[in-house]
């Protein structure tokens, strides 16, 4: 890993805790605040919310911003507003702070994968961006698990004093390590949001926000499944969860290395494809305990093998708006979130069991594999057209 490359990693690990840790705090949260669990679980909505508004936002707003001093804004904006969780005294001030913490993630993953790309040697473009992403991987292997211990053992405010510190370590290793990067003026925000006119920033959108919904079927009931369906015993998932973690860690590298040897379209189409596969896996197979940790692991793995190819063919078909694009599948991503949790939850609705999110989540997996053949279908094998000039897709 190249040195200037550490800085993103680590704010992908402060954004990776920030976000995924609340899930295991929540009881604590609610105990301490006087709330209900569901008034609590607002608290990951607010932040899914800040998200998806603050993404193109921030990104519209910083784009003549130079990438190196938008990224320290980012991180210090993460670094801050997480620390008002530290400090608020009640729910409604938590709650604010959550959607202000959200507001910086896709940005600063948006523009940060556009940096990582320009850093990288040709041809390992990538495995770049991957690195960035790396830091969300190991949160959920050991950020998230040491968090939620932080916060069960002691205070959940400790959790977010933690997450501070590893901020201000972020900004600290940008000023120092990373190098400044060639910055071209964009332009008008017209010129940034005609990115939205070409058919490919649409399908790359359903791809994110549908087909990698299906993913966050099986993860928003995974507790469930592995009780319930599985058989083990509760205080075994979180140790199932970190192996789905380092599924995600081996992913992230392993679709960085495909999309850089193949092409990320091709990338792309061949991981929906075995995710879709898995996911029957996890359908028909769950009851088998020594299987359901083969899938938990696969699943995890297939996860993050989505996020490289992704990022790519943004930066590949947005010239000149790469990071508001980038931006803008950041907070897709999100919305595949939202989705899969609602949409998973229909079938228990009424009264299906615990496997049924994932027919929710194949069918949606098959609507990304759809658009991903029509993505590739309707560019050139070689190029995709941009006005005259043509882009190469590698």
């Amino acid at each position: 890993m190249k040195l200037s490359l550490l800085p993103l990693a680590l704010g992908g690990l402060t954004i990776g805790i920030t976000e995924f840790v609340m899930m295991g705090l929540l009881p604590d949260i609610a105990a301490d605040l006087n709330v209900s669990i569901p008034k609590a679980g607002y608290l990951i909505s607010a932040y899914a919310l800040g998200v998806v508004v603050g993404a193109p936002l921030l990104v519209i707003a910083g784009r003549n911003v130079p990438p190196k001093k938008m990224l320290v804004t980012l991180a210090l904006m993460l670094t801050v507003f997480n620390a008002l969780s530290i400090i608020a005294p009640g729910y409604n001030l938590l709650l604010a702070s959550r959607f202000l913490s959200g507001l910086p993630h896709g940005a600063f993953f948006g523009v940060g994968a556009v940096v990582a790309s320009r850093l990288a040697e040709k041809g390992k473009e990538a495995r770049s961006v991957a690195v960035m992403f790396s830091g969300l991987t190991i949160a959920n292997v050991v950020g998230v698990p040491l968090g939620t211990w932080i916060g069960h053992n002691l205070s959940w405010r400790y959790t977010f004093v933690v997450i501070a510190i590893i901020g201000l370590i972020t900004i600290v290793s940008m000023l120092a390590l990373m190098p400044v990067t060639h910055h071209e003026k964009t332009g008008s925000v017209k010129t940034q949001l005609g990115f939205f006119k070409k058919y490919q920033a649409w399908l790359l959108i359903i791809i994110t926000a549908i087909g990698t919904g299906g993913l966050f079927c099986w993860m928003s009931y995974i507790a469930k499944l592995l009780t319930d369906v599985s058989g083990f015993k509760a205080e075994s998932v979180p140790y199932i969860l970190m192996l789905a973690g380092t599924g995600m860690v081996v992913g992230n590298l392993l679709g960085a290395r495909l999309a850089d040897a193949f092409s990320p379209a091709k990338s792309l189409l061949g991981t929906l494809i075995a995710m879709a596969i898995v996911l029957t896996g996890v359908y028909f197979l769950s009851g088998n305990q020594a299987i359901s940790l083969v899938l938990v692991f696969l699943t995890g793995c297939l996860a993050f093998a989505l996020i490289a190819p992704i990022q790519m063919l943004v930066i590949q078909t947005a010239k000149g708006a790469e990071m508001i694009a980038s931006a803008t599948i950041q907070a897709s991503f999100n919305i595949g979130n939202a989705l899969g949790a609602f949409l998973g939850g229909l079938p228990l609705v009424y009264g299906y069991g615990y496997t049924s999110p994932n027919l929710v989540g194949i069918a949606m997996v098959l609507v990304g594999i759809a658009a991903t053949v029509v993505f590739i279908k309707m560019a050139n094998p070689a190029y995709v057209v941009e006005g005259e000039k043509p882009v190469i897709m590698h």
